[in-house]
């Protein structure tokens, strides 16, 4: 496990680029309140990769697509409007998730028994007039 630190907004691209650092997972789940910063952070993570994609919540959508030079196809989930798991499948989420592409999850607690055998945790939490970032790699 793994905690950094956020005093501002200038600060998510420097600890963006260190996420990508720490890890070869291409499957993260971001865990946080609502307005906790997940949508912001992936937003500075998928510039991190290379992609100069316009980036926003697929709340309607449920998944956007991004594409960066350096890694290929980038795939952005957001379940929040989700009622069911089933409703997951109905977009193809397996296909995404086992592409071996980065797929970034917004509210994965929505499809926790769907979740592949190895990602990353990332989870958001503000702690005086900071954002703590816990990562912690999921083995399955």
């Amino acid at each position: 496990m793994l905690q950094l630190e956020s005093n501002s907004l200038e600060d998510l691209g420097g600890l963006a680029k260190q996420i990508i650092k720490l890890t070869n997972e291409r499957v993260f789940a971001f865990y946080g309140e609502m307005g906790a910063g997940k949508t912001t952070l992936i937003k500075k993570i998928v510039e991190a990769l290379g992609s100069e994609d316009e980036t926003s919540s697929p709340t309607f959508a449920l998944v956007n697509e991004y594409y960066s030079q350096e890694v290929g196809t980038i795939y952005h989930f957001d379940f929040f409007r989700i009622e069911t798991e089933e409703e997951a499948f109905d977009i193809g989420y397996e296909d995404y998730i086992y592409s071996g592409n980065y797929c970034f999850i917004e509210w994965p607690e929505k499809i926790a028994n769907l979740l592949p055998p190895t990602y990353v945790r990332i989870t958001i939490t503000d702690q005086e007039s900071k954002r703590v970032i816990t990562l912690e790699e999921q083995n399955q």
